[in-house]
């Protein structure tokens, strides 16, 4: 198949186990260069925030996980809308995918100004309640406020990337992530520190000064909204006018649809669930770690910050399977389904199992760029290492959930989630940490991932998941 696409692979009687590793690659490899892109970009974030000592880190890594709790919640919105595009256009059904886009449009932009409103009504508080210490709440809240001011357009992002993926063009959506995290970095430069007189690398007695308006971790939130805001109006752009399958200048219909409406309350509602009740373990998790100090803080959030680069494959490899598995069942082909279904979950287990262990190696090297504490820096090498046992099987865990999400299977594998977070790591690490301190919690986070895993394995193998999605 000299051609491979996958278009083409959907209206073909036959496709060798060769062609779907390569097509899963093919499609996996621009948003695994768009995550390492933007982890690269989150690590010179944390460096330059990681900067300003141990405070200005640990004021972002109090507010990180409920940050993390309102996103989790936007991407269950953005989903309930892309799985059906996924799937309509499988079927080859354009035009109603270009109707459920508008639909979407409308849902995201009310939801996303709802959701933020509430975020900045909290955002004074939410420090307090988290058990900051006091010299870190007020940069704490003014990181959190600024991230709930730009939510609505987030949401926009997700949705339009998510829409992009869903046609197949993975490229699109991955540049733009990229991107934004290059705007990121850039506006940092200018908001998170004072004018400075910065010499010029390999031109002894040439300097360069740069203007600043040193705002600190207030200026670190700054960053990341400008840039969120310029990219999610490009991506609205080039999505409306520039996608190959779908596109906002065909005439269409804005009105909100009865069972459009309802497919994607039946997909979103448990993702969104989901992510809610995920992300509110890790403000618990956040709670626990509170209290062991600004040191543990600091340290448990760049740990987490380190950690990104090992799942960055796997969230690639699952984005790619959303918009397989949506396509395949569209184009109403289970024996597609089933086999690119277990080929994106075997490559998510193993390149993840690599990436973690060149983290275990590397761990002390990456340290030392995000943190000029040494003290954070023994104390996160040593946490994450003590984690990083569990990427294989985190990965077949974020694989799944690609999986089942473009199947619109959204329901069960939430609960199975719920389970996993609050009663093994929890509660395992309420035990642990009083204990262990900072590695108790780490420890837990380790064997529920694996057990996580574990039974995400077992239910893509059962098949039920696909048997209902044929229906």
């Amino acid at each position: 198949m000299s051609n491979l696409n996958l278009d083409t692979v959907l209206h073909s009687k036959e496709v060798s186990q060769t062609e779907k590793i390569r097509l899963v690659l093919g499609l996996s490899l621009p948003a695994i260069l768009a995550q390492l892109t933007s982890i690269a970009m989150q690590y010179i974030d944390a460096g330059m925030v990681g900067s300003l000592g141990a405070e200005a880190t640990a004021a972002i890594g109090l507010v990180s996980s409920s940050t993390w709790l309102i996103g989790g919640s936007c991407i269950g919105i953005s989903a309930g809308f892309y799985v059906q595009v996924a799937q309509l256009i499988g079927a080859r059904r354009d035009r109603e995918a270009e109707d459920v886009l508008r639909q979407g449009l409308r849902t995201v932009l009310l939801l996303g100004i709802a959701i933020s409103a509430i975020g900045v009504l909290i955002s004074g508080r939410l420090p307090l309640w988290l058990g900051g210490e006091a010299s870190i709440r007020k940069d704490a809240s003014s990181y959190f406020m600024i991230y709930c001011m730009m939510i609505p357009f987030s949401l926009i992002r997700q949705l339009t990337g998510g829409m992009m993926q869903s046609t197949g063009d993975m490229k699109t959506p991955s540049i733009l992530s990229a991107v934004v995290c290059l705007l990121d970095v850039v506006f940092n430069m200018f908001l998170i520190f004072p004018t400075r007189t910065v010499a010029i690398a390999g031109m002894p007695g040439l300097s360069l000064t740069l203007p600043g308006a040193g705002l600190r971790v207030t200026g670190a939130a700054l960053g990341t909204a400008l840039a969120e805001v310029v990219i999610s109006l490009l991506s609205l752009y080039l999505l409306a006018t520039r996608n190959r399958r779908i596109s906002l200048r065909n005439k269409g219909s804005w009105k909100w649809r009865k069972r459009t409406m309802a497919n994607a309350a039946r997909i979103a509602l448990p993702l969104s669930f989901d992510q809610i009740f995920m992300c509110s373990a890790y403000v618990a998790g956040t709670f626990i770690v509170a209290r062991l100090g600004t040191v543990a803080v600091a340290a448990n959030s760049l740990a987490i910050t380190a950690e990104s680069l090992c799942y960055m494959p796997g969230y690639g490899i699952g984005a790619a399977a959303t918009a397989i598995i949506g396509q395949t069942i569209g184009a109403e082909r289970p024996d597609l389904t089933r086999s690119f279904s277990r080929v994106s979950v075997y490559l998510a287990m193993v390149m993840m199992g690599l990436t973690g262990l060149l983290m275990y190696l590397g761990a002390p090297f990456v340290f030392s760029r995000l943190t000029s504490s040494a003290e954070v820096a023994t104390l996160g090498t040593a946490v994450l290492r003590t984690e990083l046992i569990a990427e294989p099987l985190y990965g077949a865990s974020i694989g799944c959930a690609g999986v089942f999400r473009g199947a619109g299977d959204t329901l069960q594998p939430s609960v199975m989630n719920l389970l996993s977070m609050w009663c093994v790591r929890i509660l395992l690490a309420a035990v642990l940490v009083p204990r262990m301190g900072l590695r108790g919690y780490w420890t837990a986070m380790a064997v529920e991932l694996c057990f996580r895993g574990t039974i995400f394995l077992i239910r893509l193998y059962r098949g039920r998941w696909m048997k209902k999605a044929m229906v």
